[in-house]
């Protein structure tokens, strides 16, 4: 469901079924114009090129949108039918600080929160995977993370490349990433907040490592 082309389809759909343009939606948003220009979906190399989260959540909020509708979108649907669809009450997973995420006892070996007494957070009912909900803390990940974000975690997901990941290490130090390389000893991870350093681990330093699915902001 979340692949580079449908999610740029599902930004176009959102402006179509606003009648607005690309430009005239980011526009909406408090972006700059060009954000979801044509010519910004992918390098000049051919990789693709991912909008941003926070970008995202800009035009779900300026034009109204659910996330549960802009998932809609994401999956094809017509834009008249997604107005049109009755609200699901969606699923609740779990939702926890980094600070719990730091302590122990709180994880299993696949990184998937254990236990009970959680809070909790409500997202699209169609998600179909196992998921939990992390709240940001601190200044570490700004700009693209801010103190009180919600960023979307999924164990299960293949985690590749260029992908923003939480890594937890066995000392309990827990990070939001951007994986920039693998190895079968190392682990290279590029900081999301330039005034930090990058990082990089022997392989048996990392508990688990999570690919961020989502970011409520």
């Amino acid at each position: 469901m979340f692949s580079h082309d449908r999610i740029w389809a599902a930004i176009d759909a959102l402006a179509a079924k606003n009648r607005l343009s690309a430009s005239g939606l980011a526009r909406r948003a408090g972006l700059d114009p060009t954000t979801f220009n044509k010519s910004k979906r992918s390098a000049g190399d051919g990789r693709p090129r991912w909008p941003s989260t926070e970008s995202i959540a800009k035009v779900i909020q300026a034009t109204g949108t659910t996330i549960e509708d802009f998932t809609r979108l994401m999956r094809g649907d017509k834009p008249e039918a997604v107005a049109a669809a009755p609200r699901s009450p969606g699923v609740t997973v779990p939702l926890l600080g980094f600070a719990e995420a730091g302590g122990g006892g709180f994880f299993d070996d696949a990184g998937y929160p254990v236990g009970q007494g959680w809070d909790e957070i409500v997202l699209p009912a169609n998600v179909d995977e196992p998921i939990y909900a992390l709240e940001v803390s601190g200044q570490s990940m700004m700009p693209l993370y801010r103190d009180g974000d919600v960023v979307i975690v999924s164990p299960g997901s293949a985690v590749r490349r260029g992908d923003r990941v939480v890594v937890r290490t066995r000392e309990g130090e827990v990070m939001v990433k951007i994986l920039q390389r693998r190895t079968a000893r190392t682990i290279e991870l590029a900081s999301v907040n330039p005034e930090f350093p990058d990082r990089q681990f022997a392989i048996d330093e990392i508990e688990w490592m999570a690919r961020i699915l989502w970011a409520s902001q």
